[in-house]
């Protein structure tokens, strides 16, 4: 049997440059990896039932697009694979309702949020007697679910029908309602944040929501600001969602509050800076990688 420290498994063509990093840091640290795409899932997925193959870990960025990966998973976990995150855990850190009613529950601070059920469960507006006028105008529409690079979302919906007819595009999925949040503004500065949590590292970045951009977060720029507490949250959001590795959008208001406006991202986009405008910059891919690989690095010697 081939006994694999980790197995990689990716149905995303930009996927590649973050794959290829991991498994450069894990050869330098003489860990066996493996990359496992649709094309060799099935001859993997074999091996695997023929204990040919084992794995230690595997990070999972395949089945929540691509659900054939689920039975190489499922199979892997009962004989004893830990799974970066487990699609049970996923799925419910993803559901972006759950993870308001949790964040409120904890004390994190959130957009004032009407949560709607699905359009197939109930298709009337009037029937779930809900004040638009404390949400504001205009405002934020969000399916609970079916959220993956902004799929879904209406950032300036103004009126009843923008909400009936973003509920049919996913008429299964709840919908999320928000009050739109504001960042502080500070020269060219808008106080907007996209922060990353990897087993157990913190990094983050300013991100510009309008154009998707992110610009490095000196240490100068933490201290300057007073932007420390927003490590302290990222980590307590990951007491709540308990995933290994996701991101979360983070809001300094005019009044000078963190607001949590994007909750879970449990399938984060790595894509490099160096080749994508509105990639990641690459140094932050770079500390994600081999943040893995220490840690997996760390119990196979202990």
């Amino acid at each position: 049997m081939r006994k694999f420290d980790l197995g990689l498994l990716a149905d995303w063509e930009y996927d590649n440059d973050f794959l290829q990093i991991i498994k450069e840091k894990a050869e330098a640290a003489n860990l066996e990896v493996l990359i496992i795409w649709p094309e060799n899932l099935e001859e993997i997925y074999k091996q695997l039932l023929f204990q040919e193959v084992s794995f230690k870990y595997i990070l999972d960025r395949a089945s929540p697009s691509s659900p054939q990966f689920n039975k190489l998973i499922f199979f892997a976990q009962k004989s004893g694979t830990i799974i970066f995150d487990p699609p049970e855990k996923v799925a419910w850190a993803a559901d972006k309702a759950t993870m308001h009613l949790e964040f409120i529950s904890k004390g994190i601070l959130t957009p004032y949020t009407l949560i709607l059920p699905p359009f197939e469960e109930e298709p009337d507006l009037n029937v779930l007697q809900f004040d638009l006028s404390l949400i504001g105008s205009p405002f934020v529409i969000k399916p609970a679910s079916m959220t993956g690079g902004g799929l879904g979302v209406i950032k300036n919906a103004t009126n009843l029908d923008d909400i009936q007819k973003a509920r049919q595009e996913f008429p299964q999925d709840k919908y999320l309602i928000q009050k739109k949040v504001e960042p502080l503004k500070i020269g060219s500065k808008r106080f907007w944040f996209r922060f990353f949590y990897s087993w157990g590292l913190v990094q983050g970045a300013w991100w510009n929501d309008e154009t998707h951009f992110y610009t490095e977060l000196s240490e100068e720029e933490i201290d300057l600001f007073s932007l420390g507490p927003l490590f302290t949250l990222t980590k307590k959001i990951q007491t709540i969602c308990q995933l290994s590795f996701y991101s979360t959008e983070i809001v300094k208001d005019e009044l000078g509050q963190l607001i949590v406006v994007d909750y879970v991202n449990e399938n984060c986009d790595m894509r490099l800076q160096s080749k994508h405008y509105d990639g990641v910059p690459d140094y932050l891919v770079e500390n994600i990688a081999q943040r893995l690989i220490d840690y997996v690095l760390e119990r196979k010697l202990n």
